[in-house]
């Protein structure tokens, strides 16, 4: 049902992470209703990062607040938002989680925005295709309408994709791993989290990320001359 809401809507490109029954599934193609072809040209991957790794903007669905700070979008707004994206070439994909629990804090935190579907707060659930298809149907409708805030990118740069976005995670956990800043077991996943929703928030040009790593490269450096 999931194939048959995004061909409803003119999505495509569907990407799966360890599909529960194994891939592909005669149960989802019996569902599908027709919507064959974007079952057909699904991709599978063993992990969350590296289904969204070429991509720049990333936003994830939950109805339950989430102990971190992001930036929270209407379906409507999310559509207008991804489309002005859409329009500079920015490719963009939202996560959705399994149905009987959602998208996991580790999930989320690689995201750059929330999308929530307002609904009667006293049952908010969606099954994931209901999902599917309220994200789906205002990007269709959204069409060509653009919001007044954007984000102007120079023409020598770009926005930076997911595997860059981790590849200075990884980097700036390594080096605050060897000052002693992460030592403490109980904070240190919190604190992670932390800055990795920082710096997804600020939505990094590829250039921005290169500086800054080798910002972390020089502190770096400094630190390990001091210590000798």
């Amino acid at each position: 049902m999931v194939a048959r809401a995004m061909a409803n809507c003119g999505v495509g490109e569907l990407r799966l992470v360890n599909p529960r029954n194994g891939w592909p599934n005669s149960s989802a193609f019996a569902a599908a209703s027709g919507a064959d072809s974007i079952l057909n040209e699904a991709s599978v991957y063993t992990s969350t990062a590296d289904s969204i790794a070429d991509l720049h903007t990333v936003l994830a669905t939950t109805a339950r607040h989430r102990d971190m700070t992001q930036d929270v979008y209407t379906a409507a707004d999310a559509a207008n938002f991804l489309r002005v994206g859409a329009s500079k070439g920015h490719k963009a994909g939202v996560m959705f989680g399994k149905e009987s629990m959602g998208l996991k804090n580790e999930d989320v935190s690689m995201a750059n925005g929330i999308i929530t579907v307002p609904l009667n707060p006293v049952f908010t659930s969606l099954n994931l295709a209901q999902a599917v298809f309220v994200v789906a149907y205002e990007w269709y409708q959204a069409g060509d309408i653009t919001p007044a805030k954007s984000l102007a990118i120079p023409k020598e740069t770009r926005l930076a994709n997911s595997a860059e976005m981790q590849g200075l995670f990884d980097h700036l956990e390594a080096e605050l791993t060897t000052t002693g800043f992460l030592r403490v077991k109980e904070k240190r996943s919190i604190m992670i989290r932390n800055l990795r929703n920082l710096l997804n928030r600020a939505r990094l040009t590829e250039q921005e990320v290169r500086t800054l790593r080798g910002v972390i490269k020089s502190l770096a450096r400094f630190s390990d001359q001091g210590n000798n």
